[in-house]
């Protein structure tokens, strides 16, 4: 068997790193050496799988727990040639686990086992499938309107090989000959307060009970393979950049029987040209001409769901808005809708001839200060202030 690299080299972590420090490497790795960003070179499919399998573990408290403590072999017991977790003897001088060592002497005060989960974990149990994160991006418009998207993911499935028993073709596991399957084994420890009995977890077995001496060849008697799945998925309407969608059922699937866990879709949204979104509402701004605000107009106003007619009245200002209502994306499983907020901006003409200058000058001319309702408040204001 081909040497595993360490878990937290493969994300690129240290030893003590957190759980969301956990996250954001596996996110990064994974985007980094995704095999659809890689079509040409086959590597990368163990790349992305190795990736996979680190995250599996390290994200598992009790199974980091035990990687933490011995390594490849405290999670995956035919690594290393089948031995189990019963073969490190050889480096502690014969004294073999050495949650042994901790657990005969404190066995009997409390079920003490050096801060190994393992313990009180029944490996026969049935345990529910790790989540699994996937990313999608889509247009502005499909997020307003909604979409059906197929999603390719990489997932732990049952290995159609041995159909998870882990055992190689045409073998069964066999009943562990050290518990007989009862996956415990009792010790009895003599001290000067009398003999002490503790019940730790097979060392042999890892608690399971049998153990695996042909190991199929597909899963590496893990029951479990990495594999190529598309999901289709039904983005709702009203989803906005930087949610998430929770898939019940497509994650890992379970062990010993237990459910599947689920997939996190992260959505990434594309900007648009003409449209920025705040909430469920949309905004947008509008130009128009300077004849248009000062006698008003008839403009036409792009919405998500197409165009529409709006009459702007005689001196509208600059910057002004209006509001569109029920213009504006779906809420997420509700029928009502927010608005769209449409911002006039008056576009002063340039560029002008001799001749057209003269005649807004004629024009402004024949203009007076009622004309002007905003500067006339405004020097108003101004001189009651002085006079103050």
């Amino acid at each position: 068997m081909a040497e595993k690299r360490d878990y937290y080299e493969v994300l690129g972590i240290q030893k003590g790193a957190s759980e969301d420090e956990i996250k954001k490497a596996f996110r990064k790795k994974a985007r980094e050496n995704h095999p659809d960003l890689h079509p040409d070179d086959p590597s990368y499919v163990e790349k992305f799988q190795e990736i996979n399998e680190a995250h599996e573990v390290l994200s598992d408290p009790e199974k980091r727990a035990r990687y933490d403590q011995f390594g490849h072999a405290g999670v995956d017991p035919n690594y290393g040639g089948g031995s189990g977790m019963g073969g490190f003897g050889g480096g502690m001088g014969g004294f073999g686990d050495i949650g042994d060592i901790f657990e005969s002497i404190f066995g009997g005060f409390g079920g003490f086992n050096g801060g190994n989960s393992r313990g009180g974990a029944n490996a026969n149990a049935p345990r529910r499938g790790s989540d699994i994160q996937e990313s999608v991006t889509i247009s502005f418009m499909d997020a307003v309107h909604g979409k059906k998207q197929e999603i390719k993911t990489f997932r732990m499935a049952i290995c159609d090989s041995c159909k998870g028993s882990g055992a190689d073709a045409g073998t069964t596991s066999e009943v562990c000959p050290d518990c007989h399957g009862r996956g415990t084994v009792k010790t009895t420890q003599r001290t000067p307060f009398g003999a002490i009995s503790s019940t730790k977890v097979c060392p042999h077995c890892g608690g399971k009970g049998k153990v695996i001496k042909n190991p199929c060849t597909k899963c590496r008697g893990m029951g479990r393979v990495r594999v190529q799945k598309m999901v289709s998925v039904d983005i709702p309407a009203g989803i906005d950049n930087g949610q998430t969608i929770r898939l019940n059922g497509q994650g890992d699937c379970g062990i010993n029987n237990g459910p599947n866990g689920d997939m996190l879709l992260n959505v990434n949204v594309k900007s648009h040209p003409l449209f920025t979104r705040e909430g469920y509402d949309i905004h947008c701004e509008i130009p128009v001409t300077y004849m248009d605000a000062v006698l008003g107009s008839e403009i036409t106003v792009p919405t998500v769901d197409g165009d529409v007619k709006f009459t702007i009245s005689a001196g509208t200002q600059n910057g002004t808005v209006f509001n569109l209502k029920g213009k504006g994306v779906k809420k997420i499983n509700r029928s009502d809708r927010g608005n769209q907020y449409v911002k006039i901006f008056v576009e002063v003409p340039k560029n002008l001839t001799k001749k057209q200058k003269d005649l807004l000058k004629e024009f402004e001319a024949s203009l007076t200060e009622k004309n002007y309702a905003k500067r006339q408040s405004f020097f108003e204001k101004l001189k009651a202030k002085l006079d103050f």
